[in-house]
């Protein structure tokens, strides 16, 4: 197969639950971009080592089923954003686990995803050993070859925490700051369970003063609220995640959280690297915004990528917060100050 050069590479990070998933089939349409849809989402925290890797280790950190998700699907609560779960293939939770790289990346990219995940298979298992970040820009070069592309843009809900990691492994990586209104943002992520299950797993953290999840000892999950234990199982009760009442302002505080986290994380960033992009301009403004966002990670703002991607989007859940009652919109706004003012500081700089 011939090598196409991979002239650029963005990451578009931020909070999740403000757009990016409608952005992601926006970029998918551009003829020029290889669209990776949640690969760091998909592969998890270990999915970056800063050991060297051979080429079967490489494939087994692809193939390998996340485990957090795997647990959501067989509870009953698989997220929106499984594109696997949807059109299912010869992999599934219950048998054989599904592979990281099948549940939400290479369905984005084909409509045979076990064909695409099988030729993978054959080739990165003949790989030399070198460092992941190594494995990985071979692998975006060979999907740019297979598909025709020669940009490259992996977008990722709930990532700023990957920026620093991504930074220093991928030098001359750009990186796309994707915000949208705090309590617009917030209240998205009170009705989706992955967020729900995030923040009762925080609150099991400061229930139990341990780190990590990874941490926990038999005792420590033994002397948990009998409600709370399960989401540490290898299965619960979908009940615990949709049922708990969780205060609309602890989702403004996780907003805050992260853009914050982005923003600071950023700053390390050489300005012609890094841009912010704001979910309501791009509604108000799609071809400006989207003409802006081509132009930063490498390719035409073609016209009829511009009307189809503008066509695409969805305004009809903006002020989404203002229909709450006056004073939980009250609690929600102050709940988002600090990730307001951490954004302004970031955009005045």
């Amino acid at each position: 197969m011939r090598r196409l050069l991979v002239r650029t590479l963005t990451f578009i990070v931020g909070t999740g639950r403000s757009g990016s998933t409608a952005l992601s089939r926006i970029v998918n349409a551009h003829p020029d971009v290889l669209s990776l849809n949640e690969l760091l989402a998909s592969v998890g925290k270990t999915g970056l080592p800063e050991q060297p890797l051979s080429g079967p280790e490489f494939w087994e950190l692809l193939a390998q089923p996340n485990p957090v998700f795997e647990k959501m699907i067989r509870s009953g609560i698989p997220l929106p954003e499984f594109l696997y779960t949807r059109n299912p293939g010869r992999y599934s939770t219950h048998t054989t686990g599904i592979p990281a790289l099948l549940l939400m990346v290479l369905p984005h990219l084909s409509d045979t995803p076990d064909a695409l995940f099988d030729h993978l298979a054959g080739e990165i298992r003949h790989w030399p050993q070198r460092p992941a970040a190594d494995h990985y820009q071979a692998l975006f070069g060979h999907l740019c070859a297979r598909f025709g592309h020669t940009a490259v843009v992996e977008r990722s809900g709930y990532s700023t925490g990957w920026i620093p990691r991504l930074m220093a492994s991928f030098p001359q990586a750009r990186f796309v700051h994707l915000v949208r209104s705090g309590p617009d943002c917030a209240l998205s992520m009170s009705r989706h369970p992955g967020y729900r299950t995030i923040l009762l797993l925080r609150d099991i953290l400061t229930r139990s003063g341990v780190d990590q999840l990874t941490d926990f000892t038999d005792e420590d999950v033994r002397a948990l609220p009998a409600d709370l234990a399960p989401l540490l199982g290898e299965q619960f009760d979908p009940a615990l995640v949709w049922d708990r009442h969780i205060p609309l302002a602890a989702f403004g505080e996780l907003w805050s959280h992260l853009v914050s986290e982005g923003a600071a994380h950023l700053e390390a960033a050489p300005g012609p690297l890094r841009t912010t992009l704001v979910f309501e301009e791009l509604l108000d403004q799609p071809v400006r915004e989207l003409s802006r966002l081509a132009t930063f990670i490498g390719v035409e703002p073609l016209t009829p990528w511009l009307e189809a991607g503008s066509a695409m989007l969805d305004g009809s859940r903006r002020g989404a917060s203002c229909r709450l009652p006056s004073e939980e919109l009250t609690a929600l706004r102050n709940s988002c100050t600090e990730g307001e003012a951490a954004l302004a500081a970031s955009t005045s700089r």
